[in-house]
């Protein structure tokens, strides 16, 4: 059965990439719930704690902010719409198509529907069927599916809260770690890379950010960046390897610098204001995850370094 599901998809690669691009839509639905659910769960969970070592008087102040339903998770309570709390139906839920039935609003009050969840589920679903054809039917497809998916989630929390949950970031490194000792460097698969790679990878990409960031406040007294970055590096290094680490810093550095800029120039962001580095570092990541040894080649090449 496998063997034949392996056949045909490896003799239609159109036909592959579309099955992947649906699994990437119905993925995408459940990011949604992932980038909205995980921080306001995160945040319980800190209140909890940390009303347990306070003073009553104290602990009272830590536990506002936790008013809602007594479970809160991934799972439940169910999804509703956040205006009128009405349970939202299984055909209400149908990625993107379920959207666009409903006109963006809500099927009970008419409430607006934010248009970001087709955009993640449309996001997460191309981005999917490129991985799939740029890799085909093959070990680095699974792995770079995973990496992809997780990445999306990343990116979309990072926007709202400014957070790379460790919920996300650890298992993403140890993933990318495990990956490399269990099946290493497989001839012809871009992906997992040596356990050797894997290691130095992940060392060498949270050992440089928090070098970086530790000299930048040690020079202006200010925190540059969170710790998450640091972490989301090092799940990249263990995935990709240390050789790539220097592209995915030059191209997040460049893009985030150049959005910046933007952003102050048209929108008249103050310049002191923070901005989320986790989403230039997702987005490197995953071109030189696709395109890394591509960029790199065809930099040395313009750059006379290489013939």
């Amino acid at each position: 059965m496998l063997s034949d599901l392996f056949a045909l998809y490896s003799d239609n690669p159109v036909l592959y990439a579309g099955s992947v691009f649906v699994i990437g839509l119905v993925v995408g639905s459940f990011l949604n719930v992932v980038i909205y659910r995980l921080p306001i769960m995160l945040d319980r969970q800190w209140r909890a704690q940390a009303s347990e070592l306070l003073p009553s008087g104290l602990a009272d102040t830590i536990v506002v902010g936790t008013n809602g339903p007594e479970r809160f998770t991934l799972s439940v309570p169910r999804s509703a719409c956040p205006r009128c709390k009405a349970p939202i139906k299984a055909w209400q839920n149908i990625p993107v198509i379920s959207w666009l039935i409903l006109r963006g609003q809500c099927a009970s009050c008419k409430a607006p529907i934010s248009p970001r969840y087709p955009a993640v589920e449309l996001a997460t679903g191309a981005l999917s069927a490129v991985v799939a054809w740029h890799f085909g039917v093959s070990l680095s497809a699974a792995c770079a599916l995973l990496v992809t998916w997780a990445l999306v989630a990343l990116t979309g929390i990072d926007m709202d809260h400014q957070l790379l949950p460790d919920d996300i970031t650890l298992p993403l490194m140890w993933g990318g770690l495990l990956a490399a000792v269990v099946f290493g460097a497989v001839p012809g698969q871009a992906l997992p890379v040596s356990p050797r790679d894997a290691v130095i990878g992940a060392a060498a990409g949270y050992l440089s950010l928090w070098a970086v960031y530790h000299l930048f406040r040690l020079v202006t007294g200010k925190e540059g960046m969170g710790y998450g970055d640091f972490k989301l590096f090092a799940a990249l290094g263990a995935w990709l390897g240390w050789k790539l680490l220097p592209l995915v810093i030059l191209l997040s550095a460049a893009s985030g610098a150049v959005l910046g800029i933007l952003m102050i120039v048209m929108r008249g962001r103050d310049r002191a204001a923070p901005m989320p580095f986790g989403p230039y570092l997702a987005a490197a990541g995953w071109l030189a995850m696709l395109y890394g040894d591509t960029l790199v080649t065809g930099y040395l090449r313009l750059s006379g370094l290489q013939r």
